[in-house]
């Protein structure tokens, strides 16, 4: 177990984190079934090393939901924990504000058809949704970081940095740049977007853009804040929220039976029932978890904290 930690601490904080899980969790046993954890743990597939990489996690990230390693409890596992109310502070105070601004952008499509001929309309609804919409953003990735470990860096006045070039390190974690969202209403072929695309190039969205240069100087910037930037703002919301909690919306009521089969728009409902989104397919073997929730939902520990000041 020692060569586990010690192969940790020379490959990724989020590999640290994912192997001190492991030990953390068989010091819980007694000694006999330690023993056999230790045996399990170096030959089974959870830890298989490759060089000086080791795979996958073993206890869910706050705010961080990924793709699951196929297994017997798989299903049940990749979206149980997110339901655990040591997941994350408050979700529902997140998801209702999402709701809020999704049921506005449809009062505006009452007016304004989504259509490539409407984009360039502006108006004070739209630079107000706008506003109301980057700000939830940053609201959830403030989320992210403190619920996580993060040391924010403080100006002269002492106030803690956080834009969108500290935002962009939750990448690593959340893989935001390769989400997909599709807006099925849409007079034509169904608008597809990647709100967070142009950070794989260390760029930032221009839709943000807008919504900063719209609100630090309105009467120049005004027109910026349009219909085509605030599709977009309301994609990357919708983003950020399935990159937390996947389709899990925290309803009151019970879960409906999904049937399979062929579906008339791509990717799978959204956050709301009124987008829909394509998660990412790009994890890498160590960055999946592979974790039983029934094994972990006990444990006190059952969550870790990503180390962002590692990056």
């Amino acid at each position: 177990m020692a060569i586990l930690a010690q192969v940790a601490a020379k490959s990724s904080p989020e590999l640290t984190t994912g192997i001190q899980g492991a030990l953390d969790f068989r010091r819980l046993w007694p000694r006999t079934t330690r023993e056999y954890l230790d045996l399990k743990l170096q030959r089974s597939s959870y830890w298989l090393l490759r060089g000086d990489r080791a795979m996958p996690i073993l206890r869910p990230f706050h705010r961080n939901h990924r793709r699951m390693q196929e297994g017997p409890s798989s299903g049940y596992s990749s979206y149980a924990y997110l339901r655990d109310r040591e997941y994350a502070q408050s979700p529902t105070h997140f998801i209702r504000a999402f709701m809020l601004i999704q049921d506005d952008l449809k009062s505006i499509f009452e007016y304004v058809e989504p259509s490539e001929e409407c984009l360039a309309t502006f108006s004070y609804r739209i630079h107000e949704l706008l506003m109301r919409t980057c700000m939830e953003i940053e609201a959830n990735f403030k989320a992210i970081l403190s619920e996580n470990i993060y040391t924010p860096k403080f100006d002269k006045w002492h106030r803690p940095i956080l834009n969108m070039h500290v935002y962009r390190t939750i990448d690593v974690t959340h893989h935001l740049s390769a989400f997909e969202v599709i807006l099925p209403i849409w007079n034509g072929t169904p608008r597809v977007m990647c709100p967070f695309e142009c950070w794989k190039s260390n760029q930032t969205p221009s839709w943000y853009r807008a919504y900063n240069e719209s609100k630090h100087d309105r009467q120049e910037e005004f027109k910026k804040a349009n219909l085509d930037h605030l599709i977009s703002a309301v994609a990357g919301l919708l983003v950020v929220l399935s990159a937390q909690f996947g389709v899990e919306d925290f309803s009151s009521g019970h879960d409906g039976l999904t049937i399979g089969g062929h579906q008339y728009h791509d990717g799978e409902p959204a956050i709301g029932g009124f987008f829909r989104v394509k998660f990412p397919n790009d994890w890498s073997d160590n960055e999946i978890y592979a974790f039983d929730w029934e094994d972990i939902r006990d444990d006190p520990n059952r969550f870790s904290k990503f180390n962002y000041d590692a990056l």
